[in-house]
């Protein structure tokens, strides 16, 4: 007999199983479109294209769970036992809308279960509900005794309930196939060789009656269905929905290049960033509902592992909770304004300001959360609205106001590193090849100064005609961004923008990735186009083409740290490190944080000018990773790097044990010789 042919309660059995499932899609129903209208308060974003590649993209990603396993590793193999989760979501919502909602429901499991689709299937069912009950006993195991650093806030109720609920649903469904064999019922007879899980199971009631087994069978079917059901709703009611909304997610993922932040039109902006909840957009909105609450971003943030207020994990909770607390009242409002502030109340100013902008929590987020741009538009709005911010952040910005660039206590021009170097200037020739943007830094501080001789001496050994712009070069704005002031910014990039057109530049060379991240993926929002290339990767490719040969002995072991602009921003990881195995006599050693993972130098979202006095220092913590190695020269290639390196090995007072350099500096002293020779 089919478990839906008896009476429970005086109620048929197919009339319950609808009751049942109609109460719980509804309460899922109502919960999904609650949460809709909440993220409709938001703003809409614009630039969405490419429909059909972007949900090829989220169902790939979903079925291949590449959002767990991207991050997997020896230290943390947690990723392979939670993309059992969706995978086994995935096989088992095909087999209940199927053979439940579809058979059971309409009557039709006789013909449903009686051919080989099912038998085949069942085989699926099987297995994927073994491989499933595993890895949910391994979370228990994991959450509630191995208790890993970032699940530290992650041992809830909720979480041992949503555990046990997807150790108990395929466990159920497994009791309930091995009676069915037991009885003879299908997969029983559809094939000579049984699900193995389910035939193992089925010995466990040899020699029980047929009418108990009946029983057990139409037990185990309405056990498994209703935690089903409760399952769904608490998905739906908890922090579980990211099951869903990750999915939806990865589809509506930010059109914006990588390295772009989002832009105010400052024209018709009522309000500057993230003054209240509603101010963040749809996107911004959904990512709430999207965290795993897992805690990568937690573990790879600078900012949290040296102490610092500030935690991604956390603050994307803080605000969700802001949004289930004020969205009902929001909705009611005519307005649609709300009083309470997101930046230093909600979100705290410590927390705002300690980010460096690295985007290691983007970065290694399995469910595509964009957390930057959140703290971006708080900073906006303590800015430009609150007039409220770090007084040497401020210092900053008014120099760049004031003087074209952040720098405080120079009195050097931006033409002084040049002297005695025979560099021509864009407005006395402008038929060159390349413009060599120097940026603020590589211009006014000394010890970048040797860095940007260096690439001009390379550039002049490899006979490329290029220029500088002088005087006339002003901050890219980079900074400014960063720090909030999207105004401040826009008038940079206006200006920049219209003197390379005016000389009718088409080729850039920078030595700042944050140069070069803003020219390349945030300059042409505002109509600047230009072919950009870091000095990298220009010197990468000379010397794979032999236009620059290096005969001298560096002799020392490199090791190499990535810039957050250049490597996570911008994917160029191989072309400085190949230019360091090229180094002869040189030693390539890596640092534990390497990569897309690279741990941040501290310098980003405008602490280069901040001063910080919480915690540990974000480069020092960098400079121990590097003495870790043995390596003799730490190797980057940006200023800010060099910069903060520099600092630190000083402040540990490791001068005679570990030097800093950037590649170009590398290059030059090993192709002096052969150019002399020239």
């Amino acid at each position: 007999m089919a478990p839906l042919d008896s009476m429970l309660f005086g109620i048929s059995g197919y009339v319950l199983l609808w009751i049942l499932t109609i109460i719980a899609a509804g309460l899922f129903t109502y919960r999904i479109y609650k949460l809709f209208r909440y993220i409709s308060l938001g703003h809409t974003e614009q630039g969405y294209s490419h429909w059909w590649r972007r949900a090829f993209e989220a169902v790939f990603t979903a079925l291949t769970h590449w959002d767990q396993l991207k991050d997997l590793s020896l230290k943390d193999r947690a990723g392979m036992t939670h993309a059992m989760f969706p995978l086994g979501f995935s096989i088992f919502v095909i087999y209940y809308l199927v053979f439940v909602i579809i058979g059971a429901g309409f009557g039709l499991s006789p013909s449903l279960e009686s051919g080989a689709f099912y038998f085949y299937y069942s085989w699926i069912m099987d297995i994927v509900a073994v491989m499933v009950i595993i890895a949910a006993v391994w979370g228990l195991v994991r959450r509630y005794i191995v208790k890993p650093p970032r699940l530290k806030n992650g041992q809830t109720i909720e979480a041992a309930i949503i555990l046990v609920g997807v150790i108990l649903i395929p466990l159920t469904y497994l009791l309930k196939t091995a009676t069915s064999i037991s009885l003879g019922y299908p997969p029983a007879g559809l094939g000579a060789v049984l699900p193995p899980a389910s035939m193992v199971l089925s010995d466990l009631f040899n020699g029980i009656g047929t009418s108990l087994l009946e029983t057990l069978n139409l037990a185990f079917f309405w056990i498994n269905w209703i935690i089903v059901l409760f399952t769904l709703l608490l998905i739906a009611y908890t922090r579980y929905l990211h099951m869903v909304a990750s999915v939806l997610n990865i589809f509506f993922r930010s059109p914006l290049a990588k390295g772009e932040l989002r832009t105010i039109d400052l024209e018709s902006a009522e309000t500057f960033g993230a003054a209240a909840i509603n101010n963040l957009s749809q996107k911004q909105m959904l990512d709430l509902f999207s965290c795993v609450s897992c805690g990568k971003c937690m573990e790879a943030c600078p900012a949290t592992a040296s102490g610092k207020p500030l935690n991604p994990r956390n603050l994307i909770q803080e605000l969700k909770i802001q949004l289930l607390k004020t969205a009902p009242a929001l909705l009611k409002s005519t307005d649609k304004k709300s009083s309470e502030s997101l930046p230093g109340n909600v979100i705290a100013q410590d927390e705002i300001w300690a980010c460096t902008t690295c985007r290691i929590c983007d970065e290694v987020c399995p469910v595509y959360i964009e957390h930057v741009d959140k703290i971006v538009d708080l900073r906006r709005n303590l800015v430009l609205e609150q007039a409220v911010m770090p007084d040497t952040a401020e210092q900053a910005m008014r120099n760049i106001e004031a003087r074209g660039h952040p720098w405080r206590g120079t009195t050097a021009s931006r033409t002084d590193w040049a002297e005695g170097l025979d560099i021509k200037n864009i407005s006395e020739d402008s038929n060159i090849e390349y413009l060599l943007w120097v940026g603020c830094t590589g211009a006014l501080e000394e010890r970048c100064i040797k860095v940007i001789r260096s690439v001009t001496a390379v550039m002049k050994a490899a006979g490329i005609n290029f220029a500088i712009m002088g005087d006339e070069e002003s901050c890219c704005g980079e900074p400014a961004r960063r720090l909030g002031n999207e105004y401040l910014f826009q008038m940079q990039a206006a200006g920049n923008i219209e003197k390379l057109k005016n000389y009718n530049i088409k080729k850039i060379v920078t030595v700042c990735p944050h140069c070069y991240n803003t020219i390349k993926n945030e300059y042409p929002r505002f109509g600047g186009h230009f072919d950009i290339i870091h000095h990298s990767e220009l010197i990468a490719s000379l010397l794979e083409e032999e236009k620059v040969k290096m005969s001298q002995t560096v002799g020392e072991s490199v090791t190499y740290h990535d810039p957050c602009y250049l490597g996570r921003y911008n994917d160029i990881y191989e072309q400085p490190r190949r230019i360091l195995q090229m180094l002869p006599g040189t030693e390539l050693i890596e640092m534990k944080d390497k990569g897309r993972k690279s741990f941040c130098c501290g310098a980003g979202g405008g602490h280069m000018w901040m001063e910080g006095n919480t915690g540990l220092r974000i480069n020092e913590m960098r400079i121990e990773q590097a003495q870790k190695t043995g390596a003799r020269v730490i190797a980057t290639a940006c200023p800010f790097c060099l910069q903060m390196f520099e600092d630190a090995i000083k402040s540990r007072g490791c001068e005679d044990l570990l030097k800093v350099a950037d590649i170009a500096e590398l290059v030059n002293m090993a192709s002096t010789a052969e150019r002399n020779q020239k």
